[in-house]
């Protein structure tokens, strides 16, 4: 007999059928601000990172913060070390670099 989903199960569906919608949004939102020139290209803001922190980029997280636009990159560096990288999307200046482990 096929049990019903738990109520966490039924959560986690409800909540994974929201999350292409929002990602949806978050690239049209970075696109927008790409054709207006507030943010820079994805390419030179991972260049800019990485030549901040070498390392392989696993994860980036654009947002606005007082009106200006922010780049959160976590790094995977070969030492096994795991570091957040703050660029400002327009500028490509490294705000902030910090060890998450």
């Amino acid at each position: 007999m096929i049990q019903p989903p738990s109520r966490r199960a039924t959560l986690l569906l409800l909540a994974g059928a929201a999350w292409p919608a929002r990602a949806s949004e978050d690239a049209d939102r970075a696109r927008r601000a790409l054709e207006k020139g507030e943010i820079r290209p994805l390419d030179e803001i991972l260049r800019a990172a990485r030549a901040a922190v070498p390392g392989d980029v696993v994860a980036v997280d654009l947002k606005r913060d007082d009106g200006q636009w922010l780049y959160k990159l976590r790094i995977l560096g070969a030492d096994g070390k795991r570091r957040s990288v703050k660029v400002d999307a327009g500028s490509l200046k490294i705000l902030d670099e910090d060890d998450d482990d």
